[in-house]
């Protein structure tokens, strides 16, 4: 049997550089390529204002440092890639998928561009759409797609948004709880050719309430 030991040292002879975006150590955004590939930050800061409101309120306007939580790299100098973990609470408005939407304002020209890549649990699905929010799961989604960022999985499945067969979530850990919140999104010129699988139940409850999303794309 493996100790912690094993795999520690298991684990730095194959690991590299790395990229940490949280509010603390056990918390956050973290992303771990091999030894041999080159990860850095991209430098993507923004304000946006929405316009043509007679208000002076400050909720009209926000910038990238208030949304929660998104890591924009660059690996291999080749793919852009933003990694999210939209987050929220019960008094936020824009909570979840509210968070992609304000950074989609903000960061429409740099997700527009060849070789891009999002990633990550949007906690979101098109199941809890509100009719009267405009940055719903569905038009945010739509928002996306009219700039050429396309779901891998309902490329791959054919499946409609909101009738997914293959969760990625499990509330509180139970089977008779599942939900499909994590997403791969990808540019036009990386569709194809292109793959996603989640991992399966069985293997992987016992660690975490969220399955593994593999994905790859050729470059």
């Amino acid at each position: 049997m493996k100790t912690r030991q094993d795999l520690q040292k298991a684990y730095l002879d194959w690991a590299g550089e790395y990229l940490w975006h949280g509010k603390n150590k056990n918390k956050g955004i973290g992303i771990f390529p091999r030894k041999g590939s080159r990860v850095r930050a991209l430098n993507w800061f923004g304000t946006f204002s929405i316009s043509g409101l007679s208000t002076s309120s400050q909720s009209t306007s926000w910038k990238t440092e208030e949304l929660e939580l998104f890591l924009p790299f660059k690996i291999n100098d080749t793919l852009n890639v933003l990694a999210c973990w939209t987050k929220g609470s019960g008094s936020q408005v824009f909570g979840y998928i509210g968070q992609l939407w304000k950074y989609l304002q903000i960061h429409r020209s740099e997700l527009s561009g060849p070789k891009t890549i999002i990633a990550g649990d949007l906690n979101s699905n098109s199941i809890w759409d509100k009719p009267d929010r405009w940055w719903s799961h569905t038009d945010t989604f739509n928002e996306l797609g009219a700039i050429g960022m396309k779901s891998l999985y309902h490329l791959n499945t054919s499946e409609k948004p909101g009738s997914e067969t293959q969760p990625t979530f499990y509330l509180h850990r139970k089977e008779s709880k599942p939900y499909h919140i994590d997403y791969v999104l990808l540019s036009p010129d990386l569709i194809a050719g292109s793959a996603l699988s989640i991992g399966a139940v069985d293997m992987w409850l016992s660690f975490s309430d969220h399955m593994p999303v593999s994905f790859s794309v050729s470059s």
